[in-house]
C-alpha cells in the first residue's frame, strides 16, 4: 500500500512552512525571531494547564489538519473521528512537569503537588491531548525512545494504515525549551517548537480530492547508520539527492564515522540541527517536513531522513519521493 504525505504543519521560531526549513534566506534572522505563542496561532481556550510541548503540538496539529484538509474553517473534522490516529514523538516534552513534581515531593510531600499538573506527569499527555482537542479517534500512540522517535513515528503510522487500522493518521513531533530540559541536555537548546505531518494511503487522498507532495518509501532501523543506509539504498534502490543529517553530526566521532562513500558522494547534505538546534524525539518528523519542502522547492527526490550514529546504538533511516516521481 502507497503511504503519502498529504499535510504538513511546522511550528518554529524561524519556520512556519515546509519550504522555509530548506530555504535559510526565507527564515526570520536568529535575533529576530520571538518564541511561539500558541495563543496567537490557535486561539487561548484550552491552553491553561497545558505544558508548553502540548500546546505546541496543538499549534502543528491545527495547521497540518488544514493543510490537508482535514479541518472545516470553523475547525471541525471533516472525516469521522475514528478514521484518524495520532503518533506523537517527544522526548523532553514534559520534563518539566516532571522535574516540579519531584521537587514539590522532596520538599514538602505529595499531598502538596498541583491537581492540575497530574495529567501532565504522563508521558503520553501530548498524544492524548491532541486527540481530544481535535476530536481524533482512532489509535494513539506516544513515542520517546531516544534518537529515533521522530522516525519511528512516521514509521508507526504508516505502519497502522497499511495494517488497515485507518486510513490516515496525524504525526506529531515536539520539543520545548526550557530550563529543566537544558539542564538535562547539558546547556543545548532545543527547537522549542513542532513539526506535524497528515499521512494516509493513496485511495484515501484520492477520495478526498487531498493533495499529496510526498510518498513515504522504506523504513530501516538496526545497530549503526552506516548499516542502516547500507539498507535503504538496497531496499529503495536509488542514491539519494539529499541526505537529513543525524542529530549533532558535526560532533568528531560521528565526522569520522565510516558512511559509505560510494553512497554518499556528492549527495547534498542538510542538518536542521545546525540551524535550528536540538531536535531530538521531533527530529525526524522535522526530517520528513523538510522533504516536502525540498519538493516544493523543485528537488527531485529521493531523500534518505535519518537518526542516530554510526555506533552500535539504535539508528533510523526512512526514504522519501515527491509525488510525481511515485
Amino acid at each position: 500500500m502507497t503511504v503519502v504525505v498529504s499535510g504538513v504543519g511546522v511550528v518554529l521560531p524561524r519556520a512556519r512552512s515546509a519550504p522555509e526549513l530548506m530555504a535559510p534566506e526565507l527564515m526570520a534572522p536568529a535575533a529576530d525571531a520571538p518564541p511561539v505563542e500558541p495563543k496567537d496561532l490557535v486561539g487561548r481556550k484550552g491552553l491553561r494547564y497545558k505544558d508548553r510541548a502540548t500546546q505546541l503540538a496543538y499549534c502543528a496539529a491545527d495547521a497540518a489538519l488544514r493543510h490537508a484538509g482535514l479541518l472545516d474553517d470553523g475547525g471541525g473534522l471533516r472525516v469521522p473521528g475514528r478514521s484518524v490516529a495520532v503518533v506523537a514523538s517527544s522526548n523532553y516534552g514534559n520534563l518539566d512537569t516532571i522535574c516540579r513534581a519531584i521537587d514539590t515531593i522532596a520538599e514538602h510531600t505529595a499531598a502538596a503537588g498541583s491537581a492540575m499538573d497530574l495529567p501532565n506527569a504522563s508521558s503520553n499527555v501530548i498524544a492524548s491531548s491532541v486527540a481530544i482537542r481535535f476530536g481524533l479517534r482512532g489509535p494513539n500512540l506516544m513515542l520517546c525512545n531516544g534518537a529515533t522517535s521522530g522516525l519511528d513515528a512516521v514509521h508507526w503510522a504508516a505502519t497502522l494504515i497499511r495494517g488497515g487500522r485507518v486510513p490516515r493518521a496525524l504525526v506529531l513531533g515536539v520539543e520545548p525549551d526550557n530550563a529543566s530540559v537544558r539542564a538535562f541536555t547539558g546547556g543545548a537548546r532545543t527547537i522549542d517548537g513542532a513539526a506535524a505531518l497528515v499521512v494516509e494511503s493513496e485511495e484515501s487522498a484520492a477520495e478526498r480530492g487531498a493533495s499529496a507532495p510526498a510518498v513515504l518509501g522504506d523504513y530501516v532501523r538496526g545497530a549503526g547508520l552506516s548499516r542502516c543506509l547500507e539498507r535503504l539504498a538496497a531496499a529503495s534502490g536509488d542514491r539519494p539527492a539529499l541526505w537529513q543529517l543525524p542529530e549533532q553530526w558535526q560532533l568528531p566521532e560521528q565526522r569520522t564515522a565510516a558512511v559509505p562513500d560510494t553512497l554518499l558522494a556528492g549527495v547534498a547534505r542538510h542538518d536542521l540541527g545546525e540551524v535550528f538546534g536540538l531536535g531530538s524525539g521531533a527530529l525526524g518528523v522535522l526530517q520528513c517536513a523538510a522533504a516536502v519542502g525540498w519538493f516544493a522547492r523543485g528537488g527531485a527526490g529521493p531523500v534518505y531522513a535519518t537518526a542516530g550514529t554510526d555506533a552500535d546504538d539504535a539508528s533510523a533511516g526512512i526514504a522519501l519521493r515527491g509525488r510525481t516521481a511515485a
